[in-house]
């Protein structure tokens, strides 16, 4: 990515805090500092206002932040200054009287200590200024996660291939999160959830050291992180005789996903397209085990805004790129999610995920 990418985000920042009456702010969130910069390290914060950008860090990270951001003055602090000593020598230096503060990543200790140090300056709290900014992706954003989605598509064509009953739930989660580093991933999107039989039922199960042998149903959530962003699938493997009750909760959900990506918009509420889904499952007398939200954006992190959920105020807009993940989960028999990445267009909308989903190629001789 870019410097000059990195550039204009501060700019817009800097748009954002000046709106807001802020002579500038202090980032804290790690993520928040990445995106801003594009320095991948920890413990360093970042103080961005409409002059300058001044990365406080360590003598750690002295050369990375020389190869990751160039552009970017760094104050590296010496072994004898605390962090809020620094903070405070930077925003007296810039001059700052009134200096934003992420509320929801600046701890209160912390807080206490630059009131402390800074007598003269007003920290203002702020929410959620940069993850506005990320909402909106863009086109090498938006690469990055097509790119992770290949990764892990091609992964998952891989463990299916080779599956067999005597596998355990842990050692597909194992070879599948291998295969996606092996095919360029830097690492997870996070810990694969790999559930079998009646676990399916678990939204969030924890993969075990049992065999998936005989099960009716095999659900596989997982996602690459390739190059700082992430992706986030969802399939469920079925075997050659698929029970008719399991065969109906599958078509809900292949109906309630259809539904949802048909809706997805600029303008359209985040809501609504909840409640496309969420409309296809209670026509079928299930709503009650659809017990979570239908999606979420993903970026830098693989949960991110806006949120698809009913009680969602977000409005779509082109950018956007976000999960739709409808679910049944019915205890003591298994469940059935189906989760796809889904770029928002100026046109409509893009599904980037290209794993098979129709029921019939969904079977496994297992």
């Amino acid at each position: 990515m870019s410097q000059d990418s990195f550039a204009i985000r501060r700019e817009k920042l800097v748009k954002s805090i000046s709106k807001l009456g802020l002579d500038g702010i202090l980032i804290t969130n790690p993520v928040n500092v990445t995106y801003l910069t594009g320095f991948t390290g920890e413990d360093s914060y970042l103080a961005c206002g409409p002059k300058q950008a001044v990365l406080i860090s360590d003598g750690r990270f002295t050369l990375q932040i020389r190869e990751e951001c160039p552009d970017v003055e760094a104050f590296i602090r010496p072994t004898t200054v605390r962090m809020p000593e620094a903070v405070a020598k930077v925003v007296r230096r810039l001059g700052w009287l009134q200096v934003g503060f992420e509320s929801e990543s600046l701890s209160v200790q912390l807080h206490s200590r630059l009131t402390e140090t800074l007598k003269a300056v007003n920290l203002v709290s702020t929410r959620g200024v940069v993850e506005q900014l990320r909402v909106i992706k863009d086109s090498e954003e938006v690469a990055r996660i097509r790119e992770a989605v290949s990764q892990a598509e091609r992964a998952f064509t891989i463990i299916r291939a080779g599956l067999s009953a005597t596998q355990t739930e842990r050692q597909i989660q194992n070879e599948l999160e291998y295969h996606m580093r092996r095919l360029g991933a830097s690492g997870t999107a996070f810990p694969s959830i790999v559930a079998s039989g009646p676990r399916a039922a678990l939204p969030h199960a924890v993969p075990m050291d049992r065999p998936v042998e005989n099960a009716p149903c095999l659900l596989i959530d997982w996602g690459a992180r390739t190059r700082g962003y992430c992706c986030d699938l969802t399939r469920v493997l079925l075997r050659n005789r698929i029970p008719p009750k399991l065969r109906t909760i599958y078509q809900v959900v292949f109906e309630a996903q259809k539904a949802a990506i048909s809706v997805i918009r600029p303008g359209v509420s985040a809501a609504e397209v909840d409640r496309a889904a969420r409309s296809v499952i209670e026509n079928a007398r299930l709503a009650r085990y659809f017990n979570h939200g239908l999606g979420h954006g993903i970026g830098l992190q693989v949960h991110e805004e806006p949120r698809l959920s009913p009680a969602s105020k977000d409005i779509l807009r082109a950018g956007m790129v976000v999960t739709v993940e409808p679910g049944i989960y019915i205890p003591d028999f298994g469940g059935v999610r189906l989760e796809d990445d889904v770029v928002v267009t100026r046109e409509g909308c893009e599904v980037l995920t290209r794993v098979p989903k129709q029921i019939e190629e969904m079977t496994v001789p297992i």
